[in-house]
């Protein structure tokens, strides 16, 4: 797989059928490594490992409706009163980051509500913190460590 735009971490890999997996901490089992699934896994460590986001308050690929439609989000991170803190939009490193993906994860916040938000290809991360009483995104040049 590429080289991200994150620190070098360890991960655990199994192969069969011709097909390599990757084991998610927080799912806690192997999934098949896709290239978006290789940003996902490099964003999850850099969570835990660079920002000391707990493992606990962290939820990966789950189902939300918006407008009646079925949507997944990639990553959320809750603050410990079961708010949301962070949502996250990983895209596969060879995906150009375009509105679109800015609209998505709006779209995802709109619901959800997060203080912050990512959206990473792995090479290019952008970081923005949602100012509530205007409705608009601050851009930011890092995310915020995690305040216990």
């Amino acid at each position: 797989m590429q080289k991200l735009n994150f620190p070098t971490y360890s991960f655990r890999f199994k192969s069969s059928k011709n097909k390599t997996s990757i084991f998610d901490d927080i799912r806690k089992k192997f999934v098949i490594l896709q290239p978006e699934e290789w940003v996902r896994q490099h964003c999850i460590q850099f969570l835990i490992q660079e920002k000391g986001y707990p493992k606990s308050l962290i939820n990966v690929e789950k189902e939300i409706i918006i407008n009646s439609l079925k949507k997944r989000y990639d990553i959320v991170v809750f603050n410990p009163n079961g708010s949301i803190h962070l949502i996250v939009e990983c895209k596969a490193p060879n995906m150009t980051i375009k509105q679109d993906s800015f609209d998505q994860i709006a779209r995802y916040n709109a619901k959800l509500n997060a203080s912050y938000l990512l959206v990473t290809n792995g090479l290019n991360h952008y970081y923005c913190q949602m100012n509530f009483e205007t409705k608009r995104y601050n851009f930011l040049r890092d995310l915020p460590n995690y305040n216990k």
